[in-house]
């Protein structure tokens, strides 16, 4: 049995619609705005006989019958009397109604009916491991592009929209591992994408490396190329439990990405939230996914678009707003904005800026809610210089509390290396600077990879380390990638 969640998302009006196959072989519903059809849909731009549901040989699929305005699954756009089977969570737009394929029960069937016995067996990924095939890769802007991946054999992923996920890469011979923001929706669950942004030089140190695995991504990421999924979905950075009914969403650069997966979660799920997007960008070239938002906005009536430019590039029209945010563009932008829950996301300096300006307005703090990537990394390196290992790391000498009392240092017990360090510097970061290994992925304290044991000294956290749980804390285990060292500090590493 198929059950369908009808919505018009014009109306806001609900059905929802059972479809048991009279036969175990093959069963048919008509949709459309004739009286005879089996599902009737009453709008103008579905046609008489639009489309079709079918049961056959343990699968149901959709067919566009020749509508004369189409129809969509998942976003894309349906081919007259081509057939698309359906999965679980998947989309169907037909004029002002989505379709949303709540439940798929192959197993009510009788397997003497000839079952295909892979639909049964078809995973959901949540945690752990899991090996995923490039299946598409889209150019965004110039320096953008997007990777979509899927399972063999298929597997829906299961995530909230905002969250993100580990990538684990072999890259000249060295095992590296990345966190990326999943840019797709959870209701398309039968793909999973990020989009990754090509990262130079620092424009004020053009020798210095430029990012390492963003790069790569760009370089040798193709079709059918595989990697690995570490851990599950993960982060807090999430509208999906968020009750407010009015939100705005403001990012600049990659920022962006959690901010699509929100929003083509709302518009796909067709929720009424009231929702204003806001995107800084450098240039009109530089606008992610523009075409896709602008239909949202055009087809949503509740979600609202918003666009800036801080570098209008000459023989470029433009005539959204421009320059950075401002007190006035915000006012402009969000005029009942205290009545709004926000999300921030974007480089640094720009949610700090974000930040400040929301705290001048007197904005109620506890409605913000910022994605952070780990520590800020900073421009010096740490000295560091080797010592012998101490026969009992955990006893301090005289000159060590001195230390300890003033200028943060760690020392690699196992490593045997002691680094003078900077007091908002993660002990990652340090331990990086120095070629020591540490196996990191979320680089945000909550996949708990990098976790170590501290022998001796205090830490404090940047952000929670939810990536610890209650006996591992008693046990003195830290997370080096958002802990930094107060006064001298010993780990096993």
């Amino acid at each position: 049995m198929l059950t369908l969640k009808v919505v018009n998302y014009q109306t806001g009006e609900l059905q929802e619609h059972p479809l048991q196959p009279e036969s175990q072989k093959l069963s048919e519903w008509i949709i459309g705005r004739a009286a005879a059809c089996d599902l009737i849909l009453d709008s103008p731009e579905v046609s008489r006989v639009h489309g079709r549901i079918g049961y056959s040989q343990g699968e149901y699929h959709f067919t566009d019958l020749g509508s004369t305005d189409g129809s969509f699954i998942n976003n894309q756009t349906a081919e007259i009397n081509q057939e698309y089977a359906l999965r679980q969570n998947d989309l169907i737009r037909v004029g002002d109604f989505v379709m949303s394929v709540e439940d798929i029960r192959i197993a009510d069937i009788p397997e003497s009916e000839g079952l295909n016995p892979g639909l049964q067996q078809q995973s959901t990924w949540t945690e752990g491991e899991l090996m995923v095939q490039c299946a598409r890769v889209v150019e965004e802007t110039e320096d953008v592009k997007t990777f979509s991946f899927v399972a063999n054999p298929p597997t829906q992923f299961a995530f909230q929209p905002g969250q993100f996920v580990t990538l684990e890469l072999e890259i000249e011979g060295k095992t590296v591992r990345r966190s990326y923001s999943i840019s797709s929706p959870p209701s398309r669950s039968q793909t999973l994408d990020i989009t990754v942004k090509r990262v130079p030089p620092p424009a004020d140190n053009p020798e210095a490396a430029p990012g390492l695995v963003s790069n790569w991504l760009h370089d040798n990421i193709a079709v059918g190329s595989e990697v690995k999924l570490l851990g599950g979905p993960m982060g807090k950075f999430t509208c999906a439990a968020d009750s407010s009914r009015k939100l705005l969403m403001i990012s600049a650069g990659s920022g962006v990405t959690p901010m699509l997966s929100m929003a083509r979660w709302l518009y796909d799920t067709a929720s009424d939230r009231d929702v204003i997007f806001f995107n800084s960008v450098r240039s009109p070239r530089d606008i992610i996914m523009g075409q896709e938002l602008e239909l949202m906005a055009a087809r949503q009536p509740h979600f609202k678009l918003a666009i800036t430019v801080t570098r209008p590039v000459s023989g470029q029209p433009w005539f959204g707003f421009t320059g950075r945010l401002t007190e006035l563009m915000l006012k402009q932008i969000a005029p009942d904005l205290p009545e709004r829950a926000v999300y921030v996301c974007g480089p640094d300096r720009f949610m700090t800026e974000v930040k400040a300006l929301l705290a001048h307005l007197d904005f109620p703090m506890e409605n913000y809610h910022q994605e952070s990537f780990g520590v800020a990394k900073k421009k010096g390196k740490a000295e560091a210089k080797a010592v012998e290992a101490p026969a009992q790391p955990t006893v301090e000498s005289p000159q060590s509390k001195a230390a300890s009392s003033a200028t943060p240092m760690i020392y690699f017990a196992q490593s045997g290396k002691e680094a003078v360090c900077d007091p908002e510097e993660s002990i990652l970061d340090v331990a990086q600077q120095h070629d020591i290994e540490i196996r990191s992925g979320c680089m945000q304290g909550v996949c708990g990879a990098c976790k170590k044991r501290k022998l001796a000294g205090e830490v404090t956290y940047q952000t929670e380390p939810d990536g610890l749980n209650p006996d591992e804390i008693a046990q003195d285990y830290i997370l080096p990638c958002v802990a930094m060292p107060v006064g001298k500090v010993t780990i096993e590493a």
